[in-house]
């Protein structure tokens, strides 16, 4: 009984210092990938912005559900590893530049991502900038030191590479 003490205090005791630490992270972020593709900027944007053809090649995304169009532009909801999350493009200049955010202020994380797309070596370079926010202090501690804030961008990039038959390999 004295074990199982112990081990539940040690436990405890790790759970408040990552929630701690985890305070002490700020909520907001910014973050950055990019992947040189060899197809044209219009075919990468046919891509990322096909959103019903999307569970056919990014990793974790499971289905899509479209919503009604607010302000005049495309929501929907993603379903994955994270769960319901809803998306809404807040920004788009074919075939340069979009912004989508989530689009749920309820939910412990939320932001932008924005695709910026440039000709390059003959195809595109595309770079994703996340500007995200983690409210609760232990989904922080978990971002920052097991997860990281580059992991979904880089999955998503590789995914649309294979989409295309490439192995891009997402640099900062």
């Amino acid at each position: 009984m004295k074990l199982v003490l112990i081990i539940l205090a040690v436990l405890v005791g790790l759970v408040a210092v990552m929630w701690i630490v985890g305070a002490m992270l700020p909520k907001q972020h910014v973050a950055s990938r990019a992947a040189l593709y060899k197809q044209p900027p219009e075919k990468i944007w046919e891509a990322i912005t096909n959103i019903d053809a999307m569970p056919a090649w990014r990793p974790g995304l499971k289905s899509i559900k479209r919503l009604a169009d607010q302000n005049g532009k495309a929501a929907w909801v993603e379903t994955g590893s994270f769960g319901e999350i809803p998306i809404a493009i807040e920004e788009s200049a074919p075939p340069q530049r979009l912004v989508t955010r989530i689009a749920d202020p309820k939910l412990p994380f939320g932001g932008t991502w924005t695709y910026e797309l440039t000709p390059a070596d003959g195809g595109c370079a595309l770079r994703v900038t996340e500007r995200g926010e983690i409210r609760p202090a232990l989904f922080r501690f978990m971002a920052r030191f097991f997860f990281g804030y580059t992991s979904t961008m880089e999955q998503y990039l590789q995914g649309l590479g294979k989409k295309f038959g490439e192995d891009v390999r997402p640099t900062g």
